[in-house]
């Protein structure tokens, strides 16, 4: 079974944004039950469905395929709640790692997010020095709750 393990930071200044060029992404969530997410996302011209399970601290499953473009604007229009995450990702490599960096826009403009996908929950890694604080647990830094809890209204 797939297996997505990831940790979550706040970001610090502005060292990281030469380091990375951006890319925009869209997403919405649909409805669903005992925590499961369903999630479909526009990445430059390609579309993607997520399906990912309960998360058991930073571990959950997660199934992802790339769609048609038209499927995917047609789902985000039809089928997502609103409002929808818009977001620049950047991705940074700091030696053996991946970080995406991701800067939100409209209801959650202001907010900046940092993920690492692990190999392993008891991974150690070294944190670049534009990492702030850990809110990997706090859901309130879920994407999807920042479609119900945007933010801007914290």
């Amino acid at each position: 079974m797939p297996k997505e393990i990831e940790r979550k930071f706040l970001v610090k200044g502005d060292s990281w944004r030469g380091l990375a060029k951006p890319q925009f992404y869209q997403q919405g969530y649909i409805d669903t039950i005992n925590q499961t997410t369903i999630r479909i996302r526009i990445v430059g011209e390609k579309g993607f469905l997520t399906i990912k399970g309960k998360s058991q601290g930073i571990a959950r499953s997660e199934y992802e395929y790339q769609i048609p473009l038209a499927d995917a604007q047609q789902m985000l229009q039809e089928l997502c709640q609103k409002p929808q995450i818009q977001k620049n990702r950047y991705q940074i490599q700091v030696k053996e790692l991946l970080w995406d960096v991701d800067e939100f826009l409209g209801d959650n403009s202001g907010l900046i997010i940092a993920e690492v996908e692990l190999e392993n929950e008891n991974q150690i890694i070294e944190l670049p020095e534009w990492i702030a604080q850990e809110v990997s647990l706090d859901p309130r830094y879920f994407n999807y709750n920042l479609t119900k809890f945007p933010y801007k209204n914290w």
